[in-house]
C-alpha cells in the first residue's frame, strides 16, 4: 500500500474514531442531565479568581493520571468532564492527534497546572481527549503547581472548589475551630460564607447595645456559634429537615431557614419560633423529587436563587 493511501485509511479511521467519541459525549450529557450529575470541565480562570493563592512553582516533566484532569484554562466548553468532545469544530485538530497515534508517532508532553491532587489542561486538550478515548490511565505532562491551603479532589465541581476555599478564608477569619473546638461552617453553594460573616457582624453589634460595651470579635464569633448556629442545627436534627435537601449541609440551612424566619415574622407582623420557621421551609422548599412535584401540580413552585433567599440580615 503506498503512503497516500496509508495515509488516507489512517484519517479514516480517526473520522469514525472521533465520530464515535462524539456519539459517546452526547449521549453522556444526556444521561448527565438526567442524572444531575457534573459533567462540565472545571474553567481555570474561575476557580484561580477564588483560589487562596499561595504562589505557584515549576515541578517538571511527571506522568499525571488521566482521570484527575478536572478542567482547562480555555477549553472547558469544547470537551465534557471525561474529555469527550462537544464541539464539532474540535474534529480536525482531534482527528490529527488520533492519526498521530495510529501511527505510534510520539507527541510531546501536555502542560498542565496541578491545583489540589487535580490538573487543569494548559495546553493539550486534544491529546487528553484522544488519549482517554484510546483507554489510556497516564499522560506525560510538564506540571506548574499551585500553592494553596485547600484539598480539591476530582469529584468536586465549581460551586464546590469555590465554597472550600471561601470555608478555609471564612476559619481563618473567625478562628472559629480554635474558638469552640473542632468546630466546623460547611456550606455548598458559593457566596455564603459571606454572609455568615455579616450575621456574625450584626450579633456582634446588637450584643454591644445589650450589654453597653465593645465586644471583641472573638468573643461575638462565639456567641454566634453558641446562641445562634447550634440552636438552628438541634432544630434540623430533630425534626429531620436535612433530609428535605439532599446533599445539602446544616450550615446552607442556617442561613436559609434563617432568612425565612425574618420573612415570616416580617410578613406577618408576629414572633414565629424557630421551629415553625424551619418547617415551614421545609414544606415550602423541600428539593426531594416527590414534594417538588406535589408544588408544580398545585401550582406552587416558589422561585429561588440557588444559595438562599435574599442577603438581609436576621438580628
Amino acid at each position: 500500500m503506498s503512503n497516500e493511501s496509508t495515509r488516507s485509511a489512517v484519517e479514516q479511521m480517526a473520522r469514525a474514531d472521533f465520530e464515535s467519541a462524539y456519539r459517546k459525549g452526547f449521549w453522556r450529557s444526556m444521561l448527565s442531565w438526567l442524572a444531575q450529575e457534573k459533567n462540565e470541565l472545571l474553567p481555570f480562570d474561575e476557580v484561580r479568581k477564588s483560589l487562596p493563592w499561595r504562589g505557584e512553582h515549576w515541578v517538571g516533566l511527571r506522568q499525571i493520571e488521566l482521570d484527575k484532569v478536572v478542567g482547562s484554562v480555555g477549553r472547558y466548553r469544547d470537551f465534557d468532564r471525561a474529555f469527550l468532545p462537544r464541539q464539532k469544530r474540535t474534529e480536525r485538530r482531534w482527528v490529527s492527534i488520533d492519526s498521530a497515534h495510529l501511527q505510534e508517532i510520539v507527541l510531546p508532553p501536555i502542560e498542565v497546572y496541578k491545583v489540589g491532587s487535580v490538573y487543569f489542561v494548559k495546553d493539550g486538550n486534544h491529546r487528553v481527549s484522544v488519549a482517554r478515548e484510546r483507554g489510556q490511565a497516564f499522560i506525560d505532562a510538564n506540571v506548574i503547581e499551585i500553592d494553596i491551603p485547600v484539598e480539591i479532589t476530582p469529584e468536586m465541581g465549581i460551586n464546590e472548589v469555590i465554597a472550600r476555599c471561601e470555608q478555609v478564608e471564612f476559619m481563618q477569619a473567625t478562628r472559629l475551630a480554635e474558638l469552640r473546638e473542632g468546630a466546623q461552617i460547611v456550606l455548598s453553594v458559593p457566596g455564603g460564607y459571606q454572609k455568615v460573616l455579616e450575621h456574625i457582624g450584626a450579633h456582634r453589634y446588637f450584643m454591644g447595645i445589650n450589654q453597653q460595651r465593645e465586644v471583641a470579635w472573638e468573643e461575638a464569633v462565639g456567641d454566634w456559634y453558641d446562641q445562634l448556629y447550634l440552636p438552628m442545627v438541634r432544630v434540623t436534627e430533630e425534626n429531620g429537615i436535612l433530609k428535605e435537601f439532599p446533599g445539602r449541609t446544616h450550615g446552607d440551612l442556617y442561613l436559609w431557614v434563617m432568612e425565612h424566619w425574618w420573612y415570616l415574622r416580617e410578613e406577618y407582623q408576629a414572633e414565629v419560633s424557630l421551629e415553625a420557621a424551619a418547617a415551614h421551609f421545609a414544606e415550602e422548599y423541600s428539593e426531594r423529587p416527590l414534594p417538588m412535584l406535589m408544588r408544580f401540580l398545585r401550582g406552587r413552585m416558589p422561585p429561588r436563587e440557588e444559595g438562599g433567599q435574599t442577603e438581609e440580615n436576621v438580628e
